[in-house]
């Protein structure tokens, strides 16, 4: 054996050494986070009237707001991630812009927690949109593998047809039930390969939405959610339905972790979370109301700029807000380093 091919082996073996000790033995990976928080809620162990409750983030400030605002979990929203880049959710931005944007909000709730001394669980686990793969059953596969190097606990993957859009929008349409769930079961491959590479708990959990609901009417989602189930998706999402008569069905019906997404204005009724768990949700997403009132702020904060008043009520003390986005944190880190 030459040196360098030693040097190699034992680089290989260290970096064996600190996998397995991270994942087996120290702080978990966020799909472990994840998926021990579902079944905790699932098995009536987490002590809690309401279901896990996922404010929706769609960068790295929102994330890190969420995180220190004390909750279990965020979802990052593609809808969310298009508007802050200027775009309506109707698949405009790339697989490349959203793996950038799971990257901004996965160094978010990783800076939150770090803030947190007594934190010894690490960040918050966050599922993000994955849309439609971005493509055929391939690209699907390879957006699940992309959003877990970015640090993703879990991943939506739907079945729309592509260019998508936002579930509680006109023009939206599904692919066919057979094809739907191909694109469900090569995600779910995507994140057992990943485990296969990179040690168990690594891959992320596959959350599959329907929509077809409003194309192919209530019945034919629920045997789309079913069958994405049977090929092994760890969380379902029967996106907007119309009544509480149609959410307790699907909860009744659709065995797992579900998802309810709780649009103000949109079509779904909107239910507090105590009744959303009694109805049997595991998580309520709630994904435009961090954006919808930043967008209503800035509109108020604009209009006085505009007439010439002052806008004292409508922001935080700048020291207030030199702390959300970070400034505290990274002064006590660059102190570390100081050789005066």
């Amino acid at each position: 054996m030459t040196q360098s091919t030693f040097m190699w082996t034992i680089c290989l073996f260290q970096m064996r050494c600190i996998s397995h000790a991270v994942l087996g033995f120290g702080m978990m990976s966020a799909p472990q986070r994840l998926r021990q928080l579902l079944e905790s809620e699932m098995d009536g162990t987490r002590k809690d009237a309401n279901p896990i409750l996922l404010p929706c983030c769609y960068d790295g400030l929102s994330a890190r707001l969420i995180a220190r605002a004390g909750f279990e979990a965020t979802f990052m929203t593609g809808f969310g991630v298009s508007a802050v880049n200027g775009f309506p959710d109707t698949q405009l931005l790339s697989y490349n812009e959203m793996i950038n944007a799971a990257n901004y909000v996965a160094e978010g709730l990783s800076s939150a927690a770090l803030e947190d001394p007594s934190n010894k669980n690490g960040p918050i686990p966050c599922i993000a949109d994955g849309d439609t793969g971005y493509g055929n059953s391939m690209n699907a596969k390879r957006t699940v593998k992309g959003y877990a190097r970015a640090g993703m606990g879990g991943i939506m993957i739907e079945d729309q047809i592509a260019p998508k859009r936002c579930g509680h929008v006109a023009g939206k349409s599904v692919i066919p039930f057979e094809d739907a769930v191909m694109r469900v079961k090569a995600a779910c491959d995507a994140r057992d390969e990943y485990e296969e590479q990179f040690g168990k708990g690594t891959g992320p959990l596959i959350l599959a939405r329907t929509d077809s609901l409003k194309t192919h009417g209530f019945e034919d989602a629920i045997q789309r959610a079913l069958a994405f189930r049977e090929v092994g998706c760890d969380m379902t999402f029967l996106e907007a339905p119309e009544s509480i008569e149609q959410m307790e069905e699907y909860c009744s019906r659709v065995s797992g972790p579900k998802l309810a997404n709780m649009l103000e204005y949109g079509n779904t009724p909107i239910l507090p979370p105590n009744k959303l768990k009694d109805i049997g949700y595991t998580m309520a997403a709630y994904p435009l109301t961090l954006l919808s009132a930043s967008i209503k702020s800035m509109q108020e904060s604009l209009e006085l700029i505009k007439n010439g008043q002052p806008t004292n009520d409508m922001i935080l003390p700048f020291t207030e807000t030199k702390d959300v986005v970070g400034f505290t944190q990274y002064a006590n880190e660059e102190g570390r380093y100081s050789v005066e």
